[in-house]
């Protein structure tokens, strides 16, 4: 059984067909046109549509940066993009005609990375991904949790430094100011545009141009052994284990992933992620630690997880979640079949409901 993936984030759309296997089988990427929730309704509709040119499939999982409702139906708010109280799933389910649901893009990865990637076999396990901002997701015992009304996880916009930089979300101080993408293309921008003399070669790099100096450029002039690139790559990993810290506080995780666009900055970034959490961990010494790791799929966590979830959903409708937990099927459980009426099937234009007997 096939389905589609979409990935949605800040800056891209990245989606693909993947099988049972958590294999990608074919892909599609365009940048994310505008803040306009019209654009990006449009941009996915196009991904998908081409996707489904070369290959039957059964169902369309979206993986959206914002929270998203119990329902994987309405995305309330996205620090990123324009989205507030935005139905994604009815709009698109008006031109698409197939089971779709619409989850946070950061537990599609987790749910990606415990089924198939790095968190396999783990008990609890936390997601951080780096990308424009920080995303965050949990999984226990094999089950994703959401909390009450399906916005847990967002790591990113716990306060770090009060009155300190100001966040998209309308914050100031959010731990995804300190560690995230934008936090590292932000200082080494600021550096470049000071004329500092540390910054030099890093932006001679990027073609003397202030705005070729993105987080790629970067990760890639640490890797070549650039000493400024490697020294904000580092900032950034000890504001990550010193946030991961306090996660480890109040979850106490064995496994904490790390995925998103900057963790393929490898260890250039994890050591001193690990370094910052061993001297920040309450009880350290005394107390087993949680594992820190890479994730495997990078960034096609989300678009895996996404798929896997739709598939999921043919099971399992998200309504059926209790307690803020879903999936939450175990072995032996029937397939449930998705009613005319779902939410996860659309309706055909001028379609009745069947009367009740």
């Amino acid at each position: 059984m096939l389905s589609i993936g979409v990935d949605i984030g800040g800056t891209k759309v990245a989606a693909g067909v993947v099988d049972e296997q958590g294999n990608i089988l074919a892909r599609q990427r365009k940048l994310t046109p505008s803040r306009s929730p019209r654009a990006v309704e449009d941009t996915i509709v196009d991904v998908v549509t081409d996707l489904r040119r070369e290959f039957r499939v059964e169902s369309i999982g979206i993986g959206a940066a914002g929270w998203v409702d119990t329902h994987q139906a309405v995305v309330a708010f996205s620090p990123h993009l324009a989205w507030r109280q935005e139905p994604l799933r009815d709009r698109l389910n008006e031109r698409l005609d197939l089971p779709l649901i619409v989850d946070n893009d950061a537990n599609a990865a987790a749910w990606a990375e415990y089924k198939f990637g790095a968190g396999i076999g783990s008990a609890v396990m936390v997601c951080v991904t780096l990308g424009t901002g920080i995303g965050g997701a949990l999984v226990i015992n094999g089950q994703l949790f959401r909390g009450r009304y399906g916005m847990a996880g967002e790591w990113g916009h716990m306060i770090t430094v009060p009155g300190g930089h100001r966040c998209e979300c309308g914050n100031r101080g959010c731990w995804e100011q300190y560690a995230s993408g934008n936090a590292l293309v932000r200082e080494a921008r600021e550096m470049a545009l000071a004329n500092s003399p540390v910054a030099a070669r890093l932006l001679e790099m990027a073609g003397g141009k202030v705005e070729n100096i993105t987080g790629p450029a970067i990760t890639a002039a640490a890797i070549q052994g650039e000493p400024t690139a490697t020294e904000l790559l580092a900032d950034v990993g000890g504001w990550l284990g010193q946030g991961i810290a306090n996660l480890a506080a109040a979850l106490d995780p064995d496994l904490v992933v790390i995925g998103g666009g900057v963790s393929d900055a490898g260890d250039l970034l994890l050591v001193p992620a690990q370094r910052s959490f061993h001297r920040t961990l309450t009880g350290r010494g005394y107390r087993p630690e949680a594992l820190l790791t890479l994730a495997r799929f990078k960034n096609d966590a989300g678009l895996i997880g996404a798929a896997d979830l739709a598939r999921h959903s043919l099971l399992e409708p998200p309504e059926t979640a209790r307690a803020g937990f879903w999936p939450r099927r175990r072995k032996g459980r029937r397939r449930i079949k998705a009613r005319r009426d779902s939410p996860l099937v659309p309706r055909q234009a001028g379609a009745r409901k069947a009367p009740r007997r």
